[in-house]
């Protein structure tokens, strides 16, 4: 059994599903702060509407979300013949397209954590310093980011966690291709198909060590 490790395979998924994450969590992470921002923000027709929308990835299954963003962005699309167009290569089938799959399956976690992080600061204390004259970027920044960063951490940690464990929706537009696409998810999924278990378990091992310690590290920052 130890034969059929190697290092050599083993390392790219990993290397690439950490810069996936990475890339797609902070992009998740800013959006998701900011459209929670917004939404408990304010008062408007339709917004249940655009709540509900926002939360659709949580619970549609990941090859429904991949389909929706292959049709998006595929070659047939408008929207993916300008990104084609505009970098001289088309977004599905690259590692791009893994980042996308990510931050889409990614933002609801985070908008929904940060959501409640900010309905739960005190309004009063706003009301206050908007009564001395302090902007809403002020306000947003220096009041209610400060008082809401346990619920940041959890968000961020969260997008992370689920950024790394994607496999449908990157499956379906960033394919599995060695080297160039392929992730943790996937490659756990080639390997188990071709009796390949000795990596298949290294691939395991290695994505729950590093989930585990990033959700160990959320719970020690949120008892400081």
């Amino acid at each position: 059994m130890a034969a059929e490790f190697d290092w050599q395979l083993f390392w790219p998924p990993i290397r690439l599903s950490l810069l996936v994450t990475l890339l797609s969590s902070i992009v998740a992470a800013i959006v998701g702060v900011a459209a929670a921002w917004w939404m408990s923000r304010r008062r408007f027709r339709g917004k249940t509407v655009i709540d509900t929308v926002f939360l659709l990835p949580l619970v549609l299954p990941p090859t429904v979300v991949g389909f929706l963003l292959l049709m998006l962005l595929g070659r047939r699309s408008w929207v993916g013949q300008a990104i084609e167009w505009l970098f001289s290569a088309p977004v599905i089938f690259s590692w791009w397209a893994a980042v996308i799959a990510a931050i889409v399956v990614a933002f609801p976690l985070v908008y929904q954590t940060m959501k409640v992080g900010f309905d739960s600061v005190d309004r009063e204390l706003e009301d206050s310093a908007r009564s001395i004259g302090a902007s809403e970027w002020q306000l947003f920044r220096r009041i209610t980011l400060p008082l809401a960063w346990r619920s940041l951490v959890t968000a961020y940690i969260l997008g992370f966690a689920r950024g790394l464990g994607e496999f449908g929706a990157t499956l379906m537009i960033a394919g599995n291709i060695p080297g160039k696409t392929q992730t943790v998810p996937t490659a756990i999924y080639v390997a188990v198909d071709a009796g390949k278990m000795t990596m298949a378990w290294a691939w395991t091992i290695g994505i729950i060590v590093i989930s585990f310690l990033m959700l160990l590290m959320t719970g020690r920052l949120n008892r400081r």
